[in-house]
């Protein structure tokens, strides 16, 4: 998986939804401040890598389409630890580095 600062907004922000949070792709756009030509393609990528499950509203409402809803999937969250696990390590290796090669 590319792990773009896109692609961890979207998980992230899937991850932390709760049980009765349905989150469609115009209001991940809008939390997570990203636009659709980015949103989309992502939700795409990743359901098609199994790390998001989509599904659609069972009954049309009146007045808009059926929404499409999109959740984590277990896959997806063991895929969002292990780039958090990725990002931890990296910074503290970065930390413990206290030279650069060059002396002052």
């Amino acid at each position: 998986m590319r792990r773009t600062t896109a692609t961890m907004k979207v998980l992230t922000l899937l991850a932390k939804a709760g049980v009765e949070d349905r989150l469609w792709g115009r209001r991940i756009c809008q939390l997570t401040n990203l636009g659709p030509g980015s949103v989309y393609p992502i939700l795409e990528r990743l359901e098609r890598e199994g790390f998001v499950r989509g599904y659609r509203e069972t009954e049309a409402p009146s007045g808009r389409p059926r929404r499409r809803y999109y959740e984590l999937t277990r896959d997806g969250r063991l895929e969002l630890a292990e780039a958090h696990a990725t990002s931890v390590r990296a910074t503290n290796g970065a930390r413990r580095s206290t030279s650069f090669g060059w002396a002052p």
